[in-house]
């Protein structure tokens, strides 16, 4: 049956995802996000859209009133550069999570998913990039990244007591970088595969034999394609109640063998420039999804490649589509 859903942050890249999800399978949407409606990374007409600023609790009340389901992926984030350089914003979301609990247990809200981060993992388990699969319980002893974790921890222990004292069915899961078309691609906030994307094509189209890594590029990742993301969190939202669960791919890659791909599907071969200065986070990360397949039956195996290749194809016609309006305005 059509469920009334409210989903912030909707003007972001998951987000818009989303909300076309829920759309699709019928549901009545309230998209919410704070950015003004042209920025929004997609947006739809039969959704309700909404601009508002929910760290503030009255705009919370406003929007939940009604709900049935709250998506909580409203949050100041970005890639690592953005993330290394905004603590104090990354923790002010912290209110945005807080607010949107209140007013979802004054609404009589059923169920509330939260969208947390891989980052809340301690990064004494990720110095190495041979590191282990990350399991749920890892998370404490608590030593989370600093500024963005910290509020993503926070915030999964404010659900789970909510869930506790007040009855209210929290969800929450833990994202392990999620990529895929419609999301950031510049302008500092985008995440690696986005980035290294941009790169190539950039300079592919204009003849640079070069390319910037930040890092020696033996850090280690795996990256989550947008659909099985949004799968994922739609299970979770519904599923039965359980600890703050890894949502990602287990398919682990250096970040030179994420370049190696992308010049692959791009059709070229670049020279690296390693930046040893720059932003590059812990040195190897990787989802354990024992909890997850259990839970729900399957587990995210959208191939990199693949995943890439879509996302290559659509950063690619942002490319272009930013170019010619440049030459317009020229």
């Amino acid at each position: 049956m059509a469920r009334r859903a409210l989903v912030t942050g909707a003007g972001g890249f998951i987000g818009g995802h989303l909300t076309a999800a829920l759309l699709e399978r019928g549901d009545e949407v309230v998209a919410v996000d704070v950015k003004p409606a042209e920025e929004w990374h997609q947006r739809f007409s039969d959704a309700h859209n909404v601009v508002a600023d929910l760290s503030l609790l009255e705009k919370c009340r406003r929007v939940t009133a009604g709900a049935e389901d709250v998506y909580n992926l409203a949050a100041d984030m970005g890639g690592m550069g953005f993330i290394e350089g905004n603590k104090a914003a990354c923790m002010l979301s912290v209110l945005i999570n807080t607010h949107m609990l209140m007013a979802a247990r004054e609404a009589g809200v059923e169920r509330y998913f939260f969208a947390s981060s891989a980052c809340v993992y301690a990064a004494g388990r990720q110095d190495t990039p041979e590191v282990e699969p990350l399991r749920e319980a890892d998370s404490y002893p608590a030593m989370p990244e600093d500024g963005y974790g910290w509020e993503k921890l926070f915030s999964e222990r404010m659900c789970r007591h909510y869930l506790e004292d007040y009855g209210l069915e929290t969800r929450a899961a833990r994202y392990h970088n999620i990529y895929g078309p419609h999301g950031t691609w510049r302008g500092g906030r985008e995440k690696a595969p986005a980035a290294i994307c941009r790169k190539v094509i950039e300079a592919k189209r204009q003849a640079h034999p070069s390319i910037e890594i930040w890092g020696d590029g033996k850090q280690t990742r795996s990256f989550t394609y947008i659909d099985d993301c949004i799968r994922g969190t739609l299970d979770v939202a519904a599923g039965p109640p359980v600890e703050p669960v890894n949502l990602g791919s287990s398919e682990l890659v250096t970040i030179d063998g994420l370049v190696d791909i992308v010049e692959e599907i791009g059709g070229t071969e670049l020279q690296r420039v390693h930046d040893l200065e720059a932003p590059q986070g812990v040195r190897g990360r990787n989802s354990d999804n024992t909890l997850f397949a259990a839970t729900y039956g399957w587990e995210p195996a959208t191939p990199l490649r693949d995943g890439l290749a879509k996302t290559y194809a659509w950063i690619e016609g942002q490319v272009a589509s930013a170019e010619t309006a440049g030459a317009a305005r020229g």
